[in-house]
């Protein structure tokens, strides 16, 4: 995927930063992510890079556990509980900042209940918030019901979603969304 990543930010990242620059989007920009493999990590940082936007990684306060079927496990129980796991650290100055790209992988079918953590932890009200996902080939599910919820004040852009076994296609697929337009909030 490293290999696939570098194209994009040769090419895919500066489209972002144009088209953002054609729709309006201005002042400080925030790329907040979480990953459990590292390859919503990999895409946050060329969108840091490319777009000189502050970086921030979304860590619970206690750490998922290593083992992939006891994250799902846990996962799975916090949200059945609606649990909002603690977070390791708050966005410092999120006042600062007018635009937050947010990625973050699909987990059974949903945003991890972590990122409904981040986004009920703070205040997102007129801030515009551009999803970026990968999946495991289940789409998106019901990730942007619950991400528009915990956050409902904030104006949300159709985001970029990616199955993440396409790597071959990001840099095509990053090109699609943003000559689609989706930059401007819904």
């Amino acid at each position: 995927m490293s290999s696939l990543l570098l194209s994009l930010a040769a090419g895919g990242a500066a489209c972002v930063a144009e088209a953002g620059a054609a729709a309006g989007t201005s002042g400080k920009l925030l790329v907040a992510y979480f990953t459990r493999s590292g390859n919503t990590r990999t895409i946050a940082g060329l969108l840091s890079r490319d777009l000189q936007a502050d970086l921030f990684e979304i860590e619970p306060a206690t750490p998922y556990p290593a083992d992939y079927f006891a994250t799902v496990e846990q996962a799975t129980q916090e949200r059945e509980r609606d649990f909002l796991p603690p977070l390791k650290l708050p966005v410092s100055n999120l006042d600062a900042y007018d635009t937050v790209f947010l990625g973050f992988p699909i987990w059974g079918a949903s945003a991890p209940p972590v990122v409904r953590s981040f986004l009920a932890s703070q205040d997102f009200a007129g801030k515009t918030i551009m999803p970026f996902n990968l999946h495991g080939g289940y789409g998106l599910g019901n990730s942007r019901e619950v991400i528009t919820r915990a956050a409902p004040q904030a104006r949300f852009t159709e985001g970029f979603v990616m199955e993440g076994l396409q790597e071959r296609r990001t840099t095509e697929r990053v090109r699609e969304w943003l000559a689609q337009g989706s930059l401007q909030p819904k």
